[in-house]
């Protein structure tokens, strides 16, 4: 069987056998073909050696470290499909090691700054050709993304049945398309109360463009910069900060890790750990504000 062959036989397996999402299909998929582009040998036939000297071919030409991972954990689960799907009897990657991840902690928004993004929907004009219901959509848009700590394409997904205004829930397919139920709070219910009464739609996807049809992701994010501009918030912002400054907040408020991780929807506790991490560096920066003999 060909490479091509042995790639396809994989991403149908994923995506029939493991209900892998679209985007990861995409991300499998983008990972196989620049691994195995060249003069490569076949699947079976690649070893450790083979896999180093593309790992040293991705870290010089500057790819953070993030995506180089990403790109090994794709190739990782693949070897693992064909040691038991295709009889592969040695791993090539099992002795690889990667580098380490970057250290970084998450950019999060204080509370007067997430006070001030919240409410500029409602307070800059809106633009000329846009519907009349269209701040009152952004300002609901805004309130849920903060107050559920939802992802980009959670957000833009999300259909009015899957609202739950009596039990102040969202029910949301996330990351696997695993489902999760996160409570919403009373400011985002109000402003989706308003929005829905004001754009008239009782069934279909929560959020619309100025078509009348599913907001995109992309869509959303143009959107919040749009508002960014319009307030003294000097750092860039991604959709993602919402979320990592939901996460941060509930934890300097006293939640525990095991609640933020669920309300996240991380598989692994170890990827809400990092967010400890933030708020442990809030605590030493406001002691050394504050302490005389800091």
């Amino acid at each position: 069987m060909t490479k091509d062959a042995l790639a396809a036989e994989f991403l149908r397996y994923l995506e029939v056998e493991r209900n892998a999402s679209p985007r990861t299909l995409t991300a499998y998929r983008q990972a196989l073909t620049a691994c195995s582009g060249g003069e490569t040998p076949g699947w079976k036939e690649q070893t450790t050696d083979h896999f180093r000297e593309y790992l040293f071919r991705l870290m010089k030409s500057g790819q953070a470290r993030s995506y180089i991972r990403l790109q090994f954990a794709a190739l990782r689960t693949f070897y693992r499909w064909l040691r038991e799907r295709k009889e592969l009897r040695i791993d090539p990657l099992r002795q690889l090691q990667l580098p380490k991840p970057e250290a970084k902690l998450p950019l999060v928004l204080t509370r007067h700054q997430i006070d001030e993004l919240l409410s500029a929907p409602l307070k800059v004009p809106k633009e000329k050709a846009a519907p009349a219901w269209m701040p009152l959509r952004d300002a609901a848009m805004m309130e849920l993304f903060y107050s559920s700590g939802l992802r980009l394409s959670e957000l833009a997904a999300l259909n009015i049945a899957d609202l739950d205004v009596y039990t102040e829930s969202v029910r949301v397919l996330g990351k696997g398309r695993k489902e999760r139920v996160c409570p919403v709070g009373a400011p985002a219910l109000d402003a989706i109360a308003k929005y829905r009464a004001a754009v008239g739609v009782e069934a279909g996807p929560l959020f619309l463009n100025k078509s009348r049809r599913r907001i995109s992701p992309r869509s959303i994010w143009l959107t919040l910069k749009r508002y960014l501009r319009h307030t003294s918030i000097p750092i860039s912002l991604s959709p993602h900060k919402l979320r990592h400054s939901f996460a941060t907040h509930l934890l300097d408020g006293g939640a525990d890790l095991r609640s933020v991780q669920a309300l996240l929807g991380h598989a692994s506790l170890s990827t809400t750990q990092i967010y400890t991490h933030v708020t442990v560096e809030r605590l030493k920066k406001a002691y050394s504000d504050a302490h005389p003999r800091a």
